[in-house]
This record gives structure tokens, C-alpha cells and sequence, in this order.
């Protein structure tokens, strides 16, 4: 009997051996499908996570340019508006200076020692004045430039001089005053200057 427990014990061990081999075998290709499936939908996620960060980095970097673009758009705006401000009167400044020359084209050619033209002088003097008075308060400056270097963006060349005892390129003469405003040119000052004597 001992020998029939033995052989039973031994067939149950087995058997036990044999069914624990087939339930390793049967789970195997289970845990190995699941991990392969595992496997196969976090390769997915992965890909999906790399494809939104690179969405993301696209769209932050879009965000960067669109936000750049509007600061860059607002600063261009406000001095464009700034610049209407300050030049709005360019063309009308530019019409008023030929009055001004007038008035001081008749300043010089009346006689102001003779005692009838006194209150003539007085009066376009006074509205020389006023004139001039108007224009600094508007940033209008003139040009004079006589005795300074000349200048191709500030003076207009009208002649050239032989003169010897002066710098070449001096202004030496100014026909017509230029003016600007606001720093901007609204009429070159119109000069003769001083040329070196041929030899």
C-alpha cells in the first residue's frame, strides 16, 4: 500500500507538475498578447504625445511671432500717428514761407533812415515778429547757414565763388533761407559757397 501511495503521490506530483506546466503554457501567450497589445497602444500613446508636443511647440512659437508682430505693428502705428502730428503742418509751413521772404525782401530794399517809411518799417517789422514768433512755437527753425560748412542734405547750391581768402565749400551768401520743422527739412536753405582759386 505504502508502494500505491508512493506511485498515487507520485502520479499526483505529476500531475500537479504537468498542470502547473500547462497553465505557465496556457498563461504565457496570454501575458505575452497583453504586453504586445501593451506594447503595440503605448507606441501609440508615445507617437501621440511626440505629435501634440510638436503641435504645441508649433503653436507656442506661433503665438510668439503673432504677438511680435502685433507689437511691432502697434509701435509702427503709434509713430506713424506721431508723425501725422508732427508734420501736419509741412505743407501749410511751406506755403508761409514766401510771405516771410517778402517781408524780408521789403525790410531791405526800403529806405529806413527816411523818416516817411519809419512806420512802414515798424509794421512789417512787427509782423516779421509775429510771423517768426508763430513759426518756433510750432518747431518751425530757419536755416542761415552763411559761414558754415555747406551742408547737400540742409543748403541748394545755387553758385560757386572764387574766393581765396575763404574755405572751399564755405557758404558765403545765403539767397533764400531754408527751414525746418520739427528737425524735418521743408525747404533747403539756397546758398552760394566758396570754391578754391583755379590755378
Amino acid at each position: 500500500m505504502s508502494t500505491e501511495k508512493n506511485s498515487n503521490h507520485e502520479g499526483r506530483a505529476d500531475e500537479s507538475e504537468l498542470f502547473e506546466s500547462e497553465k505557465t503554457e496556457v498563461q504565457e501567450p496570454v501575458v505575452e498578447g497583453e504586453t504586445n497589445t501593451v506594447d503595440g497602444k503605448d507606441s501609440d500613446a508615445v507617437d501621440e504625445l511626440v505629435r501634440l508636443q510638436e503641435e504645441l511647440v508649433k503653436a507656442k512659437d506661433q503665438t510668439l511671432r503673432v504677438q511680435a508682430e502685433m507689437q511691432n505693428l502697434r509701435r509702427r502705428s503709434e509713430r506713424d500717428v506721431e508723425n501725422a502730428h508732427k508734420y501736419a503742418l509741412d505743407k501749410f509751413v511751406g506755403e508761409l514761407l514766401p510771405v516771410i521772404d517778402n517781408l524780408e525782401r521789403a525790410l531791405q530794399t526800403v529806405d529806413q533812415d527816411n523818416d516817411d517809411s519809419k512806420s512802414f518799417v515798424e509794421g512789417v517789422e512787427l509782423t516779421l515778429k509775429s510771423f517768426q514768433d508763430v513759426l518756433v512755437r510750432y518747431k518751425v527753425e530757419p536755416i542761415d547757414p552763411k559761414g558754415q560748412m555747406f551742408d547737400p542734405e540742409l543748403h541748394q547750391a545755387m553758385s560757386m565763388l572764387e574766393m581765396p581768402e575763404e574755405t572751399p565749400n564755405t557758404v558765403v551768401d545765403v539767397f533764400q533761407k531754408g527751414y525746418t520743422l520739427n528737425g524735418r527739412l521743408v525747404r533747403p536753405a539756397m546758398v552760394v559757397i566758396a570754391k578754391a582759386a583755379d590755378k
